[in-house]
């Protein structure tokens, strides 16, 4: 049983991150005024995958570490666990900023003054350390999931009884559906000011229902069971929610904190959670190629997207939909090479990809 959940969780995982590169291909050129690295316009339609999915995917992510961090944790102690975390998360999100996060603020440069006229005053080292830190893209994830993971290893610390689980055994369906009023009211908590990237609030809520809650089979083999009419009923609140706030900006704090966003968000990871234990119990070489490479593709995913978006549309005159399909060709093409190209070269793989061997 526990390979079953191993393996649909595993699909839902790379399949999430394959949404992830579709969704910054779009966000680059969003119309939405979500801030991004380049200042071109796409065609506005396309923002509606972007709506559609921002709510719930990153939440997803955050749901199923959790679950994993159940599993990694009945086959090893707390401090292997860490260090494992340290090894293959803290490090190459960490280093990541210094090695390739600079890239992103170069080509955001061409667009922003950053340094408001006085570049040519500013030492090299202190822009490149600036170029650094305002480059840290998606590797936010990791940061938060590192931090989630201490927050797990803390509260089984404290819980050594680990009554906190036997309590989240006896949730039922009413309840776990009633539980978007928690998921809403971590919205509202923990948030970075200005620009909400890092929602510590509701994305360590997420890990933690991830640990205590969705790692109970029981509950899962009930999601199962409803999984289709509510991946249907998922699918109209979210065309819904795309009509609701076409042309807003969908990363603000305000829509985010909203009740709606968070009842579409909560239907939809648990439709995604049951709908894939449904049809995602399955383990083939693709899969398993896709499930060994999903955080490799993560976090080196942005910096080639980027290239490619600041190159194509910059110096090839074509039709926007053509720019989309370029981007992600490109991208087929590159960050699978890429990623073997850095996992031959040692010390490197460690820093970039957190790999020793």
């Amino acid at each position: 049983m526990a390979n079953k959940r191993l393996d649909y969780l595993d699909n839902i995982r790379w399949i999430t991150v394959t949404l992830v590169v579709v969704y910054h291909i779009i966000y680059l050129f969003n119309n939405s005024g979500v801030i991004s690295n380049i200042n071109v316009k796409g065609i506005p339609v396309m923002d509606s995958f972007l709506i559609f999915v921002y709510p719930w995917f990153m939440c997803l992510l955050f749901v199923i570490a959790g679950i994993s961090s159940r599993y990694s944790l009945e086959k090893r102690a707390d401090k292997e666990f860490i260090k494992d975390r340290i090894q293959r998360i803290l490090v190459p999100s960490l280093l990541g900023i210094f090695i390739y996060g600079w890239i992103s603020s170069l080509i955001t440069s061409q667009y922003v003054d950053m340094f408001a006229g006085n570049g040519d005053m500013i030492p090299g080292i202190i822009k490149y350390l600036i170029y650094c830190l305002a480059g840290i893209g998606p590797l936010w994830f990791c940061h938060v999931l590192f931090i989630g993971s201490l927050l797990i290893i803390l509260i089984r610390k404290a819980d050594k009884k680990d009554r906190l689980t036997e309590v989240c055994r006896k949730i039922k369906l009413p309840v776990l559906f009633a539980m978007v009023f928690l998921v809403w009211g971590s919205s509202f908590i923990l948030n970075t000011p200005l620009i909400t990237v890092y929602r510590f609030g509701i994305y360590l809520l997420m890990m933690l229902l991830g640990y205590y809650v969705f790692s109970n089979q029981e509950l899962m083999i009930k999601l199962e069971k409803i999984s289709i009419p509510l991946t249907i009923i998922s699918v109209v609140i979210g065309i819904l929610y795309v009509v609701t706030y076409y042309g807003q900006n969908f990363a603000d704090n305000n829509v985010l904190s909203d009740l709606f966003t968070n009842i579409y968000l909560w239907i939809g990871i648990l439709s995604i959670l049951g709908i894939g234990s449904k049809f995602l119990n399955f383990k083939n070489r693709f899969t398993q190629y896709m499930t060994e490479n999903n955080f490799n593709f993560y976090i080196l995913h942005y910096v080639v997207v980027l290239s490619l978006g600041y190159f194509i549309v910059t110096y090839l005159n074509l039709l926007f939909m053509i720019n989309y399909i370029l981007i992600l060709l490109g991208t087929i093409i590159i960050l699978p090479l890429l990623i073997e190209i850095v996992k031959r070269i040692p010390i490197v793989r460690y820093m970039v990809l957190g790999i020793k061997k």
